[in-house]
């Protein structure tokens, strides 16, 4: 029920016609309960024209003098009311008349719209598309690989690759296996830096770096492994080509995928930047997991290597070490690592490969130049296009 206003006990005059061609007369008009009603046309019973069912040809407002209506069940009908009090007092029956609403409806459009490219945006970020690592997947293989390269160079620094023989093969014979449990055909090419700090990442085209200091510290073939199946996982998942191609912009990566190679050459100012989301480390546990079991080897190594490493975070007075510095919380990833599914497994590694692995870094070749202040053993955040452990 509309409220009363203090028009509701008079009347106005005004013009009503039945449509074109049919002419006007003056009728009185009166604001009810109803709708408005028109009396004195033809000497008929007052006509209703319900308030729902109006339009009006100039919105009303504060500053309104009259009112040109129509009633959307009498096509052509229309009533003229040259009175500003009534046009003033309709408001408050008709707001759909108000000018504020006819602003609404012309807005509505723009909410709708507003409302889509939310919903889309929110499509988006909850089915987890990401436009870099969408164009991340089109980089073609040599570019992937040159990116990995480039990488590499920058972060191992001048300092050696270790290549002794036996550790080699040691080394390549569990990239082999565990490559082949993953099931995706992707080639990994593992090198160990002759570098003290315990650390392991990946790069773009399949690439991965282990540190002499992670080998060192590792105390069973299984912990290199559980790293491994780790960084290979970011290889899975393109992490490292993800993160280049942010932080290069897309506009350079796509030059890449046009066969350019601009995008490589500033590749080294993107050493301070980015560090990868918990996500992507989750996704890449959980490769690490699934990598262990086909390749039936324990996860009990890779439960060891978080223990270890929960310990060296104690030490370091709660900061975290470089290696899992910017990822989820040691003690989380110990957690789903614990619950993982028990199988029969065998070492990744027998004795004697594993005291190989452990002593390839006596031979070395490369530069051994390395700046006299050793770095920390990681900066604050981990190197673009590098995912470590």
């Amino acid at each position: 029920m509309v409220s009363p206003s203090p028009y509701d006990d008079r009347s106005s005059v005004a013009r009503f016609s039945r449509g074109p061609g049919a002419g006007s007369q003056d009728v009185r008009v009166r604001l009810t309960e109803r709708g408005v009603a028109i009396e004195g046309v033809d000497g008929e019973a007052p006509l209703i024209w319900p308030y729902g069912a109006l339009t009006i040809a100039e919105p009303l407002s504060a500053q309104s003098i009259d009112a040109l209506l129509s009633y959307s069940y009498q096509p052509g009908a229309a009533l003229f009311v040259p009175d500003k009090i009534f046009a003033r007092a309709l408001m408050e029956h008709a707001p759909q008349l108000t000018l504020r609403a006819r602003r609404m409806r012309s807005a509505r459009p723009w909410f709708w719209a507003a409302g889509v490219a939310g919903a889309v945006v929110a499509g988006i970020w909850l089915s987890g598309f990401s436009p870099a690592n969408a164009l991340a997947r089109m980089l073609p293989d040599k570019a992937r690989e040159m990116l990995g390269d480039q990488v590499v160079a920058s972060m191992t620094n001048g300092r050696a690759t270790c290549v002794a023989p036996a550790g080699t093969a040691a080394l390549d014979a569990m990239t082999a296996k565990l490559s082949a449990a993953a099931g995706t055909g992707q080639r990994f090419k593992v090198v160990v830096a002759n570098w003290e700090v315990l650390n392991a990442f990946a790069t773009p085209g399949e690439r991965i770096v282990l540190t002499r200091g992670l080998i060192e510290a590792a105390k069973s073939p299984d912990e290199v492994a559980g790293v491994l199946a780790h960084e290979m996982g970011h290889g899975i998942e393109l992490h490292p080509e993800t993160g280049i191609v942010r932080g290069i912009g897309l506009a350079a990566a796509t030059e890449i995928v046009l066969g350019g190679a601009g995008g490589l050459a500033n590749i080294g100012l993107l050493l301070t930047q980015m560090s990868y989301s918990r996500e992507a480390e989750r996704e890449a546990d959980r490769h690490a997991l699934s990598i262990l079991k086909g390749a039936q080897v324990s996860t009990d190594g890779l439960l060891s290597f978080f223990d270890r490493v929960a310990k060296m975070e104690e030490n370091d007075g709660g900061t975290g070490i470089g290696v899992l510095r910017s990822h989820p919380q040691t003690e989380e990833r110990r957690a789903v690592v614990a619950a993982a599914e028990r199988y029969a497994a065998t070492p990744a590694l027998d004795a004697a490969d594993w005291e190989a692995l452990q002593s390839i870094c006596t031979v070395t070749e490369g530069a051994e130049t390395v700046p006299s202040a050793p770095p920390s053993p990681r900066p604050s955040k981990p190197l673009p296009g590098e995912t470590d452990t």
